[in-house]
């Protein structure tokens, strides 16, 4: 089983679990959010696991931290749907795995008793396949929406909306490494290891 949960990336000269928007979790649960390492100038990734995230959350943290965020939504390590919000209230959203997540996006049949007899059947492999183009069709408006919104953060992007494109259609086996990808090509600064507390 893969991770079930969400990412949450934002900037705060404070640990990010300190926001206020987190004082509704108890202190057991707050012990098991794992924090990913830092990326220089004060951005921080979160790692909750589900059902510790509220969607209010998003705008409140923005609010806090005066500065753009974004929350990935992961089911088992296979899709993660990436919503980027502004300090301006302007949102984003982008799928990644968009191959896993047409598959699991495929509505099927009103009257199928068994899902795994319509799984990789050519009608299945024809409903993903639409779904897929579908979803691809709001790629374009995602690499935009993601590119405006780390320029607004005040990162130098130097990224060309076709690698984020091509990225948004790319697949890795743990959908959490292409978060992190997508986060280094939209020019944040790379993740390095804290320096051991003396």
């Amino acid at each position: 089983m893969g991770f079930s949960g969400h990412l949450v990336f934002a900037r705060s000269k404070r640990p990010l679990l300190e926001a206020p928007v987190f004082n509704s979790i108890s202190h057991e649960l707050k012990d098991t959010v794992h924090a990913w390492w830092p990326r220089p100038g004060g951005w921080q990734t979160l790692q909750f696991d589900h059902g510790l995230w509220e969607d209010a959350y998003l705008s409140a943290l923005v609010g806090w931290t005066g500065a753009p965020a974004c929350v990935a939504d992961v089911f088992d390590s296979d899709i993660a749907l990436v919503t980027g919000l502004g300090t301006n209230g302007q949102r984003w959203q982008a799928w990644l795995n968009l191959d896993n997540a047409a598959a699991l996006l495929t509505e099927e049949p009103e009257d199928l008793d068994d899902a795994s007899l319509w799984v990789g059947t050519p009608e299945f492999n024809e409903a993903v396949r639409c779904k897929r183009a579908e979803l691809e069709v709001d790629v374009p408006a995602g690499a935009e929406g993601a590119l405006v919104w780390a320029a607004a953060a005040g990162i130098p992007v130097t990224a060309q909306q076709s690698g984020i494109e091509e990225l948004l259609c790319s697949r890795d086996t743990f959908v959490e490494d292409l978060f992190s990808v997508l986060l280094d090509q939209l020019g944040f600064p790379q993740a390095a290891q804290p320096s051991p507390e003396p």
